[in-house]
């Protein structure tokens, strides 16, 4: 049994003083005040402290375009073929990764790592624990989203192949093209399986129906037209974000994510009309192409205060070890604080769909706790003193080396 005392406790929805959290067997066990300390326990005494739970980066590239290494090393983007629906970020996550540290120190627990934005349909996400020896050991759910993309770089990168597509048309031409395929697919398997079980329930009329092969590239968009996972769709502009719910509309997909949607502030009354949810970031960033050029510092208070569900996200450009610099900026530039700590906790795992194990401060949720010497937000005064995961304790600033 593991005690965390007399600290101030961000749960992130309430604010407990002088709280007590018991955890046992990595899970929380109980939170609260004036709670009873079992006998033998061991005791962390928070005096001053403000403990809030770990905290989740809803989109980057950790492990797949490692730190420290070029672009000969990346495995973050399949730069050969624009739909690749049926890759896998496990296979490609590196949990030596140097970040995978960073994040520790940082207080990041966990994220939803995949493939970059190159590709119109880039493959399967995964959400993973920041500690692990194995990918196996850090999973906790895959896929969780497919990662698609719009806008600049699809269009580049093939483009500049000499490649289709090498436009803004050719972008949506693909996702309608291939999501048209996933439709037939699946309604042939549904004619398939009805024969089959005809067949079965009565053996001695016709002939058994003819075995179908199986496309992993449509079985996997298969997925996201029955809502199984959702569709996290890389876009920028305002108009490409319009033509992903354009699409989205046209096969009745309901699980749309907006990853970036830099500039989501022009159109917010839609995203709340359309209960769209959006991974906003990196705000510590630069217009490094065209379509950046609308990138607003206000976009995350904009959209907040208009009602989107957002979680902030450092897409690893802007470096997932600063994930509070960034929800500190977001209120610097008019968020409310409760909300930007909400957007990068409860809200991102909340979006992700893994609310029941991680995001807060709750009685049977995981316990990856974070204690800071003082206020989250205070990025100048206050510092990530200890982290657990699972209630194992995986970073103090008390042993903390100096260098690599």
């Amino acid at each position: 049994m593991l005690v965390i005392r007399n600290g101030t406790f961000l749960t992130p929805e309430e604010r407990i003083e002088e709280g007590i959290l018991l955890i046992d067997g990595g899970k929380i066990l109980e939170i609260g005040k004036k709670l009873p300390i079992p006998r033998g326990a061991e005791i962390i005494d928070a005096k001053g402290k403000f403990i809030i739970p770990g905290m989740i980066d809803a989109h980057c590239h950790t492990g797949l375009s490692a730190d420290g290494v070029g672009e000969e090393e990346s495995d973050g983007n399949e730069k050969t073929d624009p739909v690749t629906p049926h890759l896998r970020a496990i296979d490609a996550i590196h949990p030596e990764d140097m970040a995978f540290k960073d994040l520790r120190e940082a207080g990041v627990t966990t994220i939803n790592t995949g493939p970059g934005s190159a590709n119109i349909i880039g493959g399967q996400t995964a959400v993973i624990k920041t500690s692990g020896r194995t990918i196996d050991e850090m999973l906790l759910l895959a896929p969780c989203a497919m990662k698609m993309a719009l806008g600049e770089n699809p269009k580049k990168i093939y483009g500049d192949q000499k490649k289709f597509p090498s436009t803004r048309m050719g972008n949506a031409a693909v996702l309608r093209e291939w999501f048209t395929k996933a439709q037939d697919y699946l309604e042939k398997w549904e004619r398939y399986e009805r024969k089959l079980a005809e067949y079965r329930a009565n053996k001695n009329d016709g002939e058994e129906p003819e075995l179908l092969e199986k496309d992993l590239r449509l079985e996997a968009l298969g997925w996201v037209l029955k809502g199984e996972i959702a569709v996290h769709l890389h876009a920028h502009r305002a108009d490409d974000i319009l033509t992903g719910i354009r699409i989205a509309d046209e096969f009745s997909i309901k699980k749309l994510v907006l990853v970036h949607a830099t500039e989501g502030y022009k159109i917010a009354d839609i995203l709340v009309e359309r209960k769209i949810s959006c991974l906003v970031g990196p705000i510590f960033y630069s217009r490094r192409k065209y379509e950046l050029r609308g990138m607003y510092p206000k976009n995350p208070a904009v959209l907040s205060k208009a009602g989107v569900k957002i979680a902030i996200q450092t897409d690893q450009m802007s470096a997932v070890k600063y994930i509070l610099f960034d929800a500190a900026l977001a209120v610097r530039e008019g968020m409310n604080e409760k909300e930007a700590l909400k957007a990068i906790t409860i809200y991102p795992a909340q979006i992700l769909g893994i609310a029941d194990r991680v995001g807060s401060l709750e009685k049977g949720k995981d316990a990856d706790i974070v204690i800071m010497s003082g206020y989250p937000l205070d990025i100048k005064g206050s510092k990530v003193e200890r982290v657990l995961i699972e209630g194992k304790e995986v970073y103090t600033r008390e042993t903390e080396e100096v260098g690599r």
